[in-house]
């Protein structure tokens, strides 16, 4: 039977000796106490067990799960069968909470009935910290969205995000969703599946989460896997057509956005595209689809432009985006509405 009120947060734990005790203690230092930390340590070859094993001897609110590595989505499922709290929140382990994120959550949630709270969150950097404030200021007073809106906003995901973490969920709706495992990008393949049982969705636009960005190049390391995200975008396409037809163009434009990125980083990296059989299949994806892609991007002028260019040779889209780059650069075009930075200041 699960607990009223009691928060559960699931923390799975991979190659983060560096940053896990950032992580822990401020899970543990929340101003809210009345709260389970459950740590899987999945498979990690550091001394992250080790870590997690001495944070259960300090604090009876501990719990630690080890074992063989999984993944991601692995770790939080296994997590998830561990879990006796009202409420259920996902942290990353190189990610940290503001000390009083719980409790505003939780109160947050009592107070406006809302089946899941999504805080707003720092881009966190080594010296510094950006903050996206393009839609709300952290004045605003909480916005609720009914599931509808909410649904289109999580395909738009600009207001709400597909990121598992920075929310607070009732457990009972998603104890039994299961993350896929074997994919990247598991929170797409999940999000939707959540929010569709969701009737009221609240967002709190105070920064109380941050988001770790490491320095690692999305470039240098790319590979293959990553268009995990693509098939996670079509699968989710198809249970929207069906169940919320009214989002299908935007839900296009989504995927036709993230393809052309794709493509393009197939490109900079063609030695891990053997024969460019991946871009091929981007390729022949918006060709077969070219008139409904058409029909979703016809009022985003930009889009419009780059899938034209595209059709004709994907090329000329690398060289129309390089001309815009090249005309930001020389302050002929501006700049997109971007991040902005809130503080200076060394992490811990």
């Amino acid at each position: 039977m699960l607990q009223p009120a009691k928060v559960s947060v699931v923390v799975p734990i991979y190659k983060v000796e560096k940053y896990i005790h950032r992580c822990v203690d401020s899970i543990l230092n929340q101003t809210y106490t009345n709260i389970e930390i459950i740590l899987v340590d999945d498979g990690s070859p550091d001394n992250c067990g080790r870590i997690a094993d001495q944070y259960k001897e300090r604090d009876s609110r501990v719990t630690v799960i080890h074992q063989t590595n999984g993944g991601l989505s692995d770790a939080r499922n296994q997590g998830m069968t561990y879990v006796t709290g009202e409420f259920t929140m996902f942290v990353d382990s190189d990610d940290w909470l503001e000390k009083n994120m719980i409790e505003n959550m939780v109160n947050s949630s009592f107070k406006y009935k809302a089946d899941v709270v999504q805080t707003a969150f720092y881009y966190a950097y080594d010296d510094k910290s950006f903050l996206d404030n393009r839609y709300y200021s952290q004045r605003n007073d909480p916005v609720t969205l009914d599931n509808k809106r909410l649904m289109y906003e999580l395909v738009v995901n600009d207001k709400v995000k597909n990121f598992a973490w920075g929310k607070l969920y009732k457990t009972k709706l998603i104890k039994d969703i299961p993350f896929e495992k074997g994919v990247l990008f598991e929170d797409v393949f999940w999000a939707y599946k959540v929010m569709h049982q969701v009737n009221s969705f609240l967002i709190v636009h105070q920064p109380m989460y941050n988001y770790y960005q490491r320095s690692d190049s999305i470039v240098a390391n790319y590979t293959p896997r990553n268009l995990d995200m693509i098939r996670g975008l079509k699968e989710r396409h198809v249970f929207i057509e069906e169940l919320y037809k009214e989002l299908t163009d935007e839900s296009y434009k989504v995927i036709l956005k993230m393809s052309l990125i794709h493509y393009n980083l197939l490109l900079m990296n063609r030695r891990k595209d053997k024969g460019g059989l991946h871009r091929k299949e981007i390729q022949s994806y918006i060709q077969s689809n070219y008139s409904r892609l058409k029909k979703a991007v016809k009022n985003d002028q930009q889009l419009k432009r780059q899938l034209h260019l595209f059709t004709m040779h994907p090329y000329f889209n690398v060289v129309f985006l390089g001309w815009r780059k090249g005309l930001r650069t020389l302050k002929i075009l501006s700049h997109p509405v971007g991040l902005e930075q809130v503080n200076e200041r060394k992490l811990c």
